[in-house]
């Protein structure tokens, strides 16, 4: 995928019935289907269910079982309200008769209230002075670990500028933080806020999770360590364009018991919060 109209091909589902959709896959680098793609495709079907102009506010998610590339997704889409207010829509994945993956989504009307958000950091470095991972690729592929010069050769309808270039050569522990700039490649315009949020939600599950290595950078990196997204969950604030570069600002709190727990928040540009993220995932040390 190079555009952003590769990537809406991937996430609009073919339909099936007014709740059964069936989805398809392509690799990020993975042999396992990429878990951003299955959450933005489970809210693809919950969103084509929603026929009352409600707005997607907060969806929760687990992984049940690893996707495989090859194979088609159904997804069954369950009405489990639709209030005064307020729908909620359950989604549940599946491969050949197995559950691989369940989501619940509440939509909500417009209404006016009270309004306030934390700000982004003032001292961020901007995206114009920063290397993405393509020019990391370019300056420094022949240095790079095979596993990640092969990860960033995959072709990807959008750009990544983190604020921190860690050598993976240095094995020395990180502050629990990352900060990410991204932008998607291709014509953005006439995008509606559905659609946005959907590929914003495929965006959230790049990344999140280096806030919570970086600690163990010493000892621990990707090649040593199995890691797998458990569980999503997802806010979606505030309307927003994909025409500048957004940032997503992670930490990590907390890793236990082979598991990382990540939360992150998304900004535009001008520092409008967006939406906010929380992962926690697989991170289990490998004996080799």
């Amino acid at each position: 995928m190079t555009s952003v109209q590769d990537l809406l091909d991937l996430l609009i589902l073919e339909k099936v019935d007014d709740s059964q959709f069936i989805g398809y896959s392509k690799t990020v680098g993975s042999k396992r289907v990429f878990g951003g793609q299955v959450l933005a495709q489970a809210i693809n079907a919950a969103c084509r269910t929603i026929t009352n102009q409600r707005i997607l506010h907060s969806m929760h998610a687990y992984f049940l079982e690893a996707g495989k590339l090859d194979l088609p997704i159904q997804f069954n889409v369950s009405c489990v309200r639709d209030g005064g207010s307020f729908s909620v829509r359950r989604v549940t994945a599946q491969q050949n008769g197995t559950t691989i993956f369940i989501l619940s989504a509440s939509f909500h009307k417009k209404e006016a209230g009270y309004n306030h958000q934390i700000a982004m950091k003032s001292d961020i470095k901007q995206p114009e002075d920063l290397l993405s991972w393509t020019d990391i690729l370019h300056q420094y592929g022949d240095f790079l670990p095979k596993s990640l010069k092969v990860f960033f050769e995959i072709d990807r309808p959008i750009e990544f500028k983190p604020t921190v270039v860690v050598n993976p050569l240095e094995r020395v522990d990180l502050p629990p933080f990352s900060d990410v700039w991204f932008k998607l490649k291709g014509n953005v315009n006439n995008l509606d806020l559905a659609t946005k949020q959907q590929i914003l939600t495929y965006i959230s599950d790049y990344n999140i999770l280096v806030s919570a290595l970086n600690p163990h950078a010493s000892i621990a990196h990707w090649g040593n360590t199995q890691t797998a997204s458990l569980d999503h969950s997802m806010w979606y604030f505030r309307d927003f364009d994909f025409d500048d570069w957004l940032l997503f600002s992670m930490e990590s709190p907390n890793a236990s018991n082979a598991r990382g727990f990540a939360r992150g928040n998304i900004f535009s540009r001008d520092g409008k919060l967006v939406a906010s993220v929380a992962q926690e995932g697989l991170m289990r040390p490998l004996n080799k």
